[in-house]
């Protein structure tokens, strides 16, 4: 059975982004865009989490989650732009699961969905991926491939996390940045092409098989296979 999430976000274009992702992960997925149909959409339906804005018309995100934890004890993740330590605070003090600014990686909040789930139900077993001799382990952030450790910083894992999941499909620069970086992110599109180059660097060179590939004209693909450039 599809966990489902609700998102409660008022602004459209993130809350479709967030809801593609999601279904795109398996999850099933429902949106509102107010917090009075957050706080009955939560109370009413099914869901196994919630992904809460603060700033919400008719009802913020604060008190939306607060009559949520009246009634109900469904993990909450709220979703900000607000940085302030004191805003923070205040969600996890009513009760919030996790706290998670904007910009945000995608794979960062798949991960943090991930382990709200853990800890409601502990019997779920550990996210673990395998490919072609690579095994991540997604809950030790431990990656090792035919046995070796590799070290990896957070945004390599991330990368990685993202090819795995989508191994043996081509994947444009864009919808790379997108997922791994954020949707709203304003730097350089050429960071994917020097995260790719590091994580070549450790994936790929210390084996006798490449697996990260470059797609002539699209981006690239995790795949045990010959390149097409």
């Amino acid at each position: 059975m599809k966990e489902k999430i609700l998102i409660v976000e008022d602004e459209r274009q993130i809350a479709r982004f967030l809801q593609l992702e999601f279904e795109h992960e398996g999850y099933e997925v429902k949106i509102v865009y107010d917090g009075t149909s957050g706080v009955k959409e939560a109370l009413e339906g099914d869901y196994d989490l919630v992904l809460l804005d603060i700033m919400l018309p008719g009802m913020d995100g604060y008190e939306v989650l607060k009559k949520i934890r009246e009634n109900s004890d469904i993990p909450v993740i709220m979703l900000t732009a607000k940085y302030e330590v004191k805003d923070k605070v205040r969600g996890l003090d009513i009760g919030a699961d996790d706290y998670v600014t904007k910009p945000f990686s995608i794979e960062e909040l798949f991960a943090r969905v991930r382990a709200a789930l853990r800890k409601r139900n502990p019997s779920i077993k550990k996210d673990v991926l395998k490919f072609a001799g690579i095994v991540m382990d997604l809950t030790t952030h431990e990656v090792r491939r035919q046995g070796v450790k590799i070290d990896l910083t957070k945004k390599e894992f991330d990368l990685l996390e993202f090819l795995m999941r989508n191994a043996n499909i081509a994947l444009s620069r864009e919808k790379i940045l997108r997922s791994v970086w954020g949707y709203d992110y304003y730097g350089d599109t050429n960071v994917v092409d020097v995260y790719i180059r590091y994580l070549r660097s450790k994936i790929d060179d210390p084996f006798d098989r490449k697996l990260i590939h470059t797609i002539r004209g699209v981006g690239y693909s995790l795949r045990d296979g010959e390149d097409e450039d």
